[in-house]
């Protein structure tokens, strides 16, 4: 009689934690949803630049370094879909991790130097104090790449090293040779980037515009050349 009753008690009580642990994941289940919707809302008005909706996702308790699905943070976000008061928005969020890379390992700066936001370029260095020169490629490869003069100025008078390395020692200088980009070329040189540089592949920025049909850049940074090392750019295989 008593073990049965002990019995019964301990099956009443594996029941009852058993239905607990179940009602327990079904709610954290539920929460855990509806903070996903949370987010998927603040994704959207981040992309939609609907700054009051964001405000009021941050006022809330919405963290600022938030990702989508694919790793992109707000702010990534921000700048790609050129939503710039969102931007401003995030980047005066006192949380907000301002030298977070993307998958790719892109910042925020760099980022907003290759699409070219100036003002947002300006506001990061000037306002918010952020590092110019980043390891491998760096805001100057990519303000560079895509033609953005006045960025590629600002970052110079900034600091920004003319002749940064990528992983496989391309420079700023290849890139803007390689994009035809003259004026930037020009700028570089004239604050001091090595035209000698070559990347991992021996190849230099005068090899970087003969092989993408940039004639005219090849010709200047081959006059150069016999200017400073008395002698013709060599032919290469």
């Amino acid at each position: 009689m008593h073990k049965t009753t002990i019995n019964r008690c301990f099956l009443s009580i594996s029941t009852v934690l058993t239905i607990s642990f179940l009602f327990s994941n079904l709610v954290l289940a539920q929460i855990t949803q509806a903070q996903q919707y949370l987010m998927d809302d603040f994704i959207r008005d981040v992309k939609l630049n609907n700054a009051r909706g964001v405000r009021k996702a941050l006022d809330g308790g919405m963290s600022p370094n938030v990702a989508d699905n694919r790793g992109n943070s707000a702010l990534a976000l921000a700048i790609t879909e050129k939503s710039t008061d969102v931007a401003k928005l995030l980047i005066n969020s006192p949380s907000i991790d301002l030298e977070r890379p993307n998958l790719a390992g892109e910042t925020p700066l760099m980022m907003a130097a290759y699409n070219g936001s100036y003002d947002l370029v300006t506001y990061l260095i000037t306002q918010r104090s952020v590092e110019v020169n980043h390891p491998g490629w760096s805001a100057l490869h990519y303000a560079s790449t895509n033609g953005h003069l006045e960025i590629v100025r600002f970052l110079l008078d900034k600091g920004a090293y003319v002749d940064p390395e990528s992983p496989n020692g391309t420079t700023a200088l290849m890139m803007a040779a390689r994009g035809g980009h003259i004026q930037i070329v020009k700028l570089l040189i004239d604050r001091g980037a090595n035209i000698s540089n070559s990347n991992q592949l021996n190849l230099t920025a005068i090899d970087f515009a003969l092989a993408n049909n940039q004639t005219e850049i090849a010709d200047g940074l081959k006059s150069r050349w016999l200017k400073l090392y008395g002698k013709p750019y060599p032919s290469k295989p």
